[in-house]
């Protein structure tokens, strides 16, 4: 006795059974009852969400001598044989995967041309993957499409409408097109309930839950799945059975992952690899699973309460507990992290998949988290503006403590146990306790700091007496003067060394000494700049010195000083950050 799969045995019989198309059962169900057919429709959408299904209850509704308020009774003569896909003298299923050419289309038209087999009834054409169709194929159908004999319906499904956009454009505007949606989890997990009270079998609490996600949308898929999994047990299906069929790697194994990543243990990740696959997890099913846990964290650090989440109510417990441990940013930057490492299908690729997984997962449990600004004025006392404050979320425990205090400061979350803070991509970073810059460690600390008149000397960072660092000074005058296109590039590529009374000395590129130094020596070129330098620091214009020392390099901008530019003009840019940065002696990182 051959057993009938659960996808063909439970195959909706009316338009009000199809999932999750409500919009395109309704339509179709008034249109048959009140007699406005349309000659040709195009079914799109993914694979297993009902096209085909969809287009076999419209020939049943067309032809069921049983018919009530637009819906087939699913149970006549006709509605069976039209249902189970049995030969059918005015309803023809065609493959166009495998009749694709122009010599079946020809066919297909010949045959169209014959009047139904009673006058009562309509002579329905279901083409199957329609996008395989040929441009000649589609040629020859036009005629026939544009003026098509009575009775007769044709109806297209395809999981590829733009294929048919480009090789057949005018058929478009011939049918009514319907698109069907990928089905939802809620909506698939009802249907596999509804199957399995049809069959009596009963359903272990959230045992279906991976089964209606893993369908991604397709109720027949969701559907096979079931019965694969009723191959292990026909008479209960449980949690465990579905995890070991899917091989879905426990909750509890991702819950262990994340308190690595909260502690920042990079040491226990080889181990906990070495346990995946000791117990025969498949990593790529962790890695598809590491994704979709990582934005359940995201969605209830963001709304413990979300509504939008399948989950169990320990489950979504335990997650929330976890993601309270974790900044939402950072939940943000692991997410990416994951998502970016998928989309390089680096792990598909690789002959040695498990140390990819370990890169990766050394990555994440190693990333520092992003310092707040807000905490940072907060550490200098400065106010911070109502409409910047980070609100507390979950597990602040009434906000981030200010740093450099019990907390542990910016580099550690809540209480000193959450995610590390400082470095990473913040836009400062703080150098270490009691830690100070040796002479030409420091931005521009020019050793030899006198110059020839002896005076004392100030170096780049030192305030200038107009206000700001003579850093900030150089920026801000050169952003403001007047210099001529070719003179500003050479200009860009110089720093401030230091300076002593009315000499500015100047750090530029060897290629570029040459080049500056005919430019300053040329008063009427740099008056203006001369007069922006001379206003921010105090001193006449003409009395200014500027000394162009050579640095010994070849006169290109390296990567790090284009770096270091960019993070520098971010900090110039917002005042609060630059108070921030002097105060608490920070370091610049990109």
């Amino acid at each position: 006795m051959s057993r009938i799969a659960l996808a063909r045995k439970h195959r909706p019989r009316q338009f009000g059974e199809l999932v999750g198309q409500d919009h395109v059962a309704g339509t179709l169900r008034s249109a048959v009852e009140g007699d406005r057919v349309a000659h040709a429709y195009l079914f799109c959408g993914p694979r297993g969400v009902g096209k085909t299904t969809a287009a076999r209850v419209l020939a049943m509704a067309l032809n069921c001598p049983n018919r009530r308020d637009g819906e087939p009774c699913g149970e006549c003569e006709s509605c069976e044989s039209i249902w189970s896909g049995q030969t059918s003298m005015d309803v023809v299923e065609i493959d166009a995967a495998s009749n694709r050419g122009v010599d079946d289309a020809r066919d297909l038209r010949e045959r169209a041309m014959y009047a139904p087999s009673d006058d009562e009834r309509f002579k329905v054409y279901i083409v199957d993957e329609a996008h395989m169709l040929t441009r000649e194929a589609w040629n020859a159908l036009l005629k026939v499409l544009e003026e098509p004999p009575p009775r007769v319906i044709f109806a297209f499904a395809t999981t590829e409408p733009h294929k048919i956009q480009q090789t057949a454009p005018p058929v478009l505007s011939r049918c009514q097109r319907f698109d069907f949606r990928r089905v939802g989890v809620s909506d698939i997990l009802s249907r596999l309930e509804t199957v399995l009270d049809r069959e009596g079998v009963e359903a272990e609490e959230g045992a279906l839950l991976p089964l209606a996600r893993r369908a991604e949308g397709g109720v027949r898929d969701a559907l096979s799945l079931l019965d694969q999994v009723l191959s292990f047990t026909s008479d209960r299906v449980g949690s465990e059975d579905v995890r070991r069929m899917l091989g879905l790697v426990d909750e509890e194994r991702y819950l262990e992952l994340f308190d690595l990543m909260a502690r920042g243990d990079r040491s226990g990740v080889f181990p906990f690899v070495q346990e995946l696959v000791d117990e025969g997890y498949d990593l790529g099913e962790f890695l598809r699973g590491l994704g979709d846990s990582l934005r359940t964290m995201l969605v209830l650090r963001s709304d413990p309460e979300a509504e939008s989440l399948e989950l169990l109510p320990r489950s979504r417990e335990r997650f929330a507990e976890m993601a309270s441990r974790f900044a939402e940013s950072d939940l943000v930057r692991l997410l990416v992290a994951v998502s970016d490492f998928e989309a390089s299908r680096r792990f598909q690729r690789s002959s040695h998949q498990r140390v990819q997984i370990e890169v990766l997962l050394l990555r994440l449990v190693g990333m520092d988290s992003a310092v707040e600004l807000e905490d940072l004025l907060a550490a200098v006392g400065g106010d911070v503006p109502e409409e910047g404050r980070r609100r507390p979320g979950p597990g602040d425990g009434g906000g981030a403590p200010p740093a450099g205090g019990d907390g542990g400061g910016p580099g550690q979350g809540p209480g000193g146990s959450g995610r590390r803070s400082g470095g990473g991509e913040a836009a400062a970073a703080p150098t270490r306790t009691g830690e100070s810059a040796s002479p030409g460690e420091g931005d521009g600390e020019d050793p030899a700091a006198a110059t020839e008149s002896g005076g004392s000397s100030t170096t780049a960072t030192a305030p200038a007496e107009g206000g700001g660092d003579l850093k900030s000074v150089w920026r801000s005058a050169l952003s403001n003067a007047e210099v001529p296109g070719g003179a500003r590039m050479a200009l860009r590529g110089a720093t401030v060394a230091g300076r002593s009374g009315d000499t500015l000395r100047l750090d530029v590129p060897d290629g570029l000494a040459d080049d500056l130094k005919e430019f300053f020596s040329d008063r009427r070129r740099s008056a203006s700049l001369r007069q922006e330098l001379a206003d921010r620091i105090g001193v006449s214009a003409d009395d200014l010195v500027i000394g162009v020392n050579r640095s010994g390099d070849d006169g290109r901008l390296t990567a790090e000083q284009v770096r270091e530019q960019k993070t520098e003009r971010i900090v110039d840019m917002d005042p609060r950050l630059q108070e921030a940065v002097e105060k608490l002696d920070l370091r610049l990182q990109e």
